[in-house]
């Protein structure tokens, strides 16, 4: 029998072989109560005080060069390092233990201070697709996986509001990406084609959890969602790694990320927190990994107004993911917002 989904009910994520709870009962309506505003932000184009601006000195004491686009560089602070001596602890016990090597990039978007992804021109962010993608396919050569993501924000723990992100590769391949690997090979083994293309066949059907999309790529609320305003950027033909999209799907691709990063900051107009991360096939003895579909998810933490958040404690922590608002409500309220930036909409009407 179909359950209500109007009433409490667990959704499950075969991606990671995992449920979220879904209590819909709580905001069956939409959101009523007040929407605070953070102050507007005033960041200078160039801040000389940044470790990050073109020409400054960063906090490890090397000096950044004069750069007028993206910007890439070894973390001073690296948290893996490529000559880490090999070794293996109790390997048949229960304190087991490996050492690991690997390598952490910080990469600048922009010269420009005051800018994020959706202030920046299409041309810009293509720009950052490139190096995204020259990176993974440097960094595959020699590690079995690349994880390129962004923490945006104070709220997620980002120490500087120059727009960057990071990329850290290493040999093992972690737990995030291990549940995906084994679950959609699984799948695959199964179903003779890759989940993920499944999936969203499903959601294109459906159209109730879409966001935005263009004829390469599509934004998705994903059914499972854990965080309140979640997503998931796919594209449409089957693609296993991010070096592997052609320049019309990097243009696109520019495209749909300056439009549905303008619809997360109108939200509640404000710098929308969140971490992102793309996860493609990783690297290795098998290049060819069919039943790999490229994606990069984005977890907003932000519930209720700018300062109001969803924290997982509690039972979330002791026994699975709960949320209130249903990924529907959530694709809903971002597919109906407007597509110009918030910040330019202000400057035209002062």
């Amino acid at each position: 029998m179909p359950i209500d989904t109007d009433s409490p009910h667990r959704r499950y994520n075969p991606l990671k072989d995992e449920w979220v709870l879904v209590s819909p009962q709580r905001t069956k309506r939409p959101w009523q109560g007040q929407v605070e505003k953070l102050p507007p932000e005033t960041r200078p184009q160039y801040d000389p005080q940044c470790y990050l601006c073109p020409g400054n000195e960063r906090a490890g004491g090397k000096k950044n060069p004069e750069y007028d686009s993206t910007f890439i560089f070894t973390n001073d602070f690296a948290s893996l390092l490529p000559d880490t001596a090999l070794g293996e602890d109790n390997t048949d016990g229960l304190l087991k233990a490996q050492a690991v090597r690997g390598a952490c990039r910080v990469m600048c978007f922009s010269p420009r201070h005051d800018l994020t992804l959706p202030e920046m021109t299409p041309g810009e962010i293509r720009g950052v697709i490139d190096l995204w993608a020259a990176q993974t396919a440097e960094l595959g050569e020699e590690y079995r996986w690349v994880q390129v993501f962004e923490n945006k924000g104070a709220m997620m723990g980002c120490s500087n509001p120059h727009p960057h992100g990071q990329i850290w590769a290493l040999e093992a391949l972690p737990n995030e990406p291990a549940a995906e690997e084994r679950n959609q090979m699984q799948y695959y083994a199964e179903h003779h084609s890759p989940l993920l293309i499944d999936y969203l066949n499903a959601e294109l059907e459906e159209q109730e959890r879409i966001v935005v999309m263009n004829p390469d790529w599509v934004v998705v609320a994903p059914y499972w969602a854990i965080w309140p305003f979640e997503t998931m950027l796919l594209p449409r033909k089957p693609v296993q790694r991010l070096p592997e999209i052609n320049e019309a799907e990097r243009n696109s691709l520019a495209d749909i990320l300056k439009e549905f990063l303008t619809l997360y900051d109108n939200l509640f107009e404000v710098s929308f927190p969140y971490s992102m991360g793309w996860h493609g096939a990783p690297f290795g003895e098998q290049p060819e990994a069919p039943h790999w579909q490229l994606h990069a998810h984005f977890y907003p933490p932000l519930l209720r107004s700018a300062t109001v958040r969803k924290f997982m404690v509690g039972y979330e922590l002791l026994s699975e993911a709960q949320r209130d608002l249903t990924p529907e409500q959530a694709a809903r309220r971002l597919r109906e917002l407007p597509r110009r930036h918030f910040k330019q909409s202000q400057k035209e009407d002062s």
